[in-house]
């Protein structure tokens, strides 16, 4: 019964990341019978255990490029191929540790100049963000936010996360990167629907694991 699982388990792993089999060809959507996938990110280099090293070098993002296979004929309309990316990630801002100090002036205060064009200041107010953070929800380097009316059980909920690529074979993302963040870790997330209306369909998932320096 063992050997009969493994075989079964085989079997499922090749239908799914296999198209060119004559019997499974029509379940496929791409030409090239596989639907190959390939994502890279720019100015990242890959060290030996699979992590992606990416340098904060002044730019506040860093960016994500795809090459998608194309789609059979029948999964192009109007010229568009119905091809969708998701881009995601686990790694969050939260602006809790920030501040800022601002002058305070009063309506009926002193001036230096008699056309009342220059205020004296009546004291400092310092303004953390962690008020700022109850009004503005944290925000996730892929550029999306979960707010406190997110619906998680509704049926689009599934479109609220993430940031979208639709009808390209040539994707492409900016995430947020910020000087604060070297030392720190994050996975990214792409997900790939190959004919993203009804009908046969592939999906591909591509994961990168990322270090900042």
């Amino acid at each position: 019964m063992k050997v009969m699982k493994n075989i079964v388990a085989l079997g499922i792993v090749i239908a799914l990341f296999s198209c060119k089999k004559e019997n499974l060809k029509s379940s496929c959507p791409c030409i090239d019978g596989t639907c190959e996938t390939k994502f890279t990110i720019e100015n990242g280099t890959t060290d030996n255990n699979g992590y992606t090293h990416i340098k904060w070098n002044g730019a506040n993002f860093f960016t994500v490029k795809g090459e998608l296979a194309e789609l059979s004929p029948e999964y192009i309309v109007n010229n568009v191929p119905l091809i969708e990316t998701t881009f995601d990630s686990d790694y969050w801002v939260v602006f809790d540790t920030i501040k800022y100090t601002t002058s305070m002036y009063s309506p009926l205060g002193w001036y230096t100049d008699k056309q009342f064009n220059n205020p004296i200041s009546v004291g400092n107010h310092t303004y953390t963000l962690k008020t700022v953070a109850q009004v503005q929800p944290p925000i996730n380097i892929t550029g999306y936010q979960i707010n406190p009316n997110t619906c998680f059980d509704c049926p689009y909920s599934s479109t609220l996360f993430g940031s979208y690529s639709k009808y390209t074979y040539s994707p492409k993302h900016n995430y947020f990167l910020s000087k604060y963040m070297k030392g720190d870790t994050a996975g990214v997330f792409i997900k790939v629907v190959y004919n993203s209306d009804i009908g046969p369909r592939t999906e591909k998932i591509v994961n990168f694991k990322v270090i900042f320096e």
